[in-house]
């Protein structure tokens, strides 16, 4: 397949030295480290010009980038979700697109159409492809929960699948490709709640949650005034896939993945490996592809913080925005006042971390 070719925002820059993170020897994991730490401060750096706090979310956003996932961020309006993806896309120096999700959104305003076109010269029609939106790098599906589900369910296959298909043809969309879509918690009245199987097909659901004391004083002082910094960009499309491939090659110790195995299992209320609160509390549990993003985060989370391997600890930190969405607590946990996220933390609680597990 051939990817097509990977959209450029403003002045070009300047040619950087290209590094190759490629093998998996422990010297080269840890140049790899070094170089992925440097590259995600300097993301950082630039979007702290114009976000202020909401470091765990940057954090969270950049591991679902590092792994070619896609993020579910979910707060209330006015906590800089929107901000933040743009940016973001400055900083990388990727096409960006945002997408309003609302009620009469059609699939064809999301993936493109086809129209006919006549040739002036011999006066032949044929049938054109006008991409539509979703070709860009860096998608932001604002309020995707807004639209209806035959909308939803074209945005999320090209999510999965990474191409768009009209007329039986296929359409491979932009590499690197990141869908970061919004909801909102609150306003539930004329919304399409998107289906579980859907849900899955994010790597996180992350919490936005309002700034705290300090950040808030910072928010109204910069903002308020003349707040004319804009992020410049630090990294290229090149540099990310790169970045890519270094989390894919990272080893990855047996007990490890075990581990990661056993979280996933002991949440389905039915199996007879279900910790007992769990059969209790959940109504379902979370499916193989929660065991994958486990893996497959703890290793952006171990480079991110300059580890040569991946411990127990990275992947119960990464546990939380993966099973936010996955293990659905049933009546008499909700009766409880309990949350999918009180769940996972007593679940973490239970499985032991640092010995081989059968």
């Amino acid at each position: 397949m051939t990817i097509a070719p990977v959209l450029k925002r403003g002045q070009p820059r300047a040619r950087k030295e290209n590094h190759t993170y490629m093998s998996t020897s422990p010297e080269a994991v840890s140049q790899d480290s070094i170089r992925l730490q440097g590259a995600v401060e300097r993301v950082r750096a630039e979007l702290s010009k114009v976000i202020i706090g909401q470091d765990q979310v940057v954090n969270e956003v950049m591991i679902a980038i590092l792994t070619r996932s896609h993020a579910l961020l979910v707060g209330v309006p006015g906590l800089a979700k929107t901000l933040l993806i743009s940016s973001l896309a400055d900083v990388l120096d990727l096409s960006f697109k945002r997408i309003q999700f609302t009620p009469d959104l059609m699939p064809s305003d999301i993936t493109g159409t086809e129209v006919i076109y006549s040739d002036p010269a011999t006066n032949e029609r044929e049938f054109k492809f006008l991409q539509g939106p979703i070709f860009a790098n860096i998608i932001l599906a604002d309020e995707i929960n807004r639209t209806p589900p035959k909308t939803q369910a074209s945005m999320l296959e090209s999510m999965q699948e990474r191409k768009v298909t009209i007329g039986g043809d296929d359409h491979p969309l932009p590499e690197p490709f990141f869908v970061l879509a919004t909801q909102n918690p609150i306003e539930q009245e004329g919304t399409y709640p998107l289906p579980e199987a859907q849900l899955d097909r994010f790597m996180f659901m992350i919490r936005v949650d309002y700034p705290d004391e300090e950040e808030e004083f910072k928010i109204l002082k910069a903002y308020t005034g003349d707040h004319g910094e804009r992020p410049e960009p630090v990294l290229g499309a090149e540099e990310i896939l790169e970045m890519q491939r270094a989390v894919r090659n990272m080893p990855v110790a047996d007990h490890i993945l075990r581990y990661a195995e056993k979280l996933v299992r002991v949440t389905r209320p039915d199996s007879e490996e279900a910790l007992e609160f769990c059969s209790k509390w959940l109504t379902w549990g979370a499916g193989p592809r929660a065991g994958l993003n486990l893996v497959l985060a703890a290793k952006a989370h171990a480079l991110l913080n300059g580890q040569h391997h991946v411990s127990c600890e990275d992947v119960a930190t990464v546990a939380p925005p993966i099973f936010r969405h996955r293990i659905i607590p049933n009546f008499s946990a909700q009766s409880e006042g309990l949350t999918a996220d009180d769940i996972t933390l007593k679940i973490l609680e239970s499985v032991p971390q640092d010995r081989k597990l059968d």
